[in-house]
């Protein structure tokens, strides 16, 4: 295992990061506050409680898992496509470091950021509303397992992606919508039965409400099932990215 390989690219990620600063880490935290007013003062005097949780404290963990997707993808599609798009991914394709170190590099740089944006999103929450996490174990599980698993798949994006618009496109068009659609901001239980089926085809669903069980106890799916989701798509990522370096998908021609 070349660690000094995996050490120079977490490196260069994350001083990546510290240069882009406001928009890395004040911005989506700016935009987490505006979601507290807004749906706090907006819809939170009229949707007073859910399941006994005040509305303000109850959306905490779907926004939290908002940010920690959309920024898990675009970290880690911006760091690989960067070097595709300048060439300079040659030079690490013929250097003496595996496919596993290099992933490993990316992921974890573009993982680790996303978690602490998470946590500050968390510590900013705690300024609004009153908070206190049931299983801090399980929140933290499903924080690095939901930031890894994104990262993985903002690196297949990064790689897939020939243009700078095709790496918005995914966290705009579909990790958005399908994160507003899956419980971030209400329960399933208040949909119509038929839409409550319908949303359990919304993969995100399963995220948000494990992440929202280690708060609050509460969930609108078994704590096991969401869990078994999130391994099921972390194995096919990883099995994604070893059959893109495998062929050299993109990498390569």
């Amino acid at each position: 295992m070349n660690f000094h390989a995996i050490l120079a690219i977490y490196k260069y990620e994350m001083a990546r990061t510290f240069r882009t600063l406001l928009q890395s880490v004040v911005s989506p935290v700016i935009s987490t506050s505006l979601y507290f007013v807004v749906f706090g003062a907006a819809i939170g005097s009229r949707i007073t409680e859910i399941d006994g949780i005040s509305y303000g404290t109850f959306i905490v963990p779907g926004l939290i898992m908002l940010s920690l997707l959309t920024q898990s993808i675009t970290n880690a599609a911006f760091g690989i496509y960067f070097p595709k798009f300048t060439g300079t991914i040659y030079e690490l394709l013929s250097a003496p470091v595996s496919s596993f170190e290099a992933v490993v590099g990316y992921v974890g740089a573009a993982a680790t950021k996303s978690i602490i944006l998470g946590l500050i999103i968390l510590a900013t929450a705690w300024l609004f509303v009153p908070l206190k996490i049931a299983h801090p174990l399980v929140m933290v599980t499903f924080l690095v397992l939901t930031a890894v698993t994104f990262s993985l798949f903002g690196f297949i994006i990064g790689i897939w992606a020939d243009g700078f618009e095709k790496l918005q496109v995914v966290p705009l068009l579909i990790i958005t919508p399908l994160t507003f659609l899956g419980g971030s901001f209400y329960s399933i239980h208040m949909l119509p039965p038929i839409w409550q089926k319908v949303t359990l085809f919304n993969p995100v669903v399963y995220l948000v409400s494990g992440f929202r069980w280690s708060f609050f106890e509460i969930a609108d799916v078994s704590v096991g099932i969401s869990l078994a989701m999130t391994l099921a798509f972390l194995a096919a990522c990883l099995i994604t990215v070893w059959w893109i370096f495998r062929t050299g998908y993109r990498l390569k021609t």
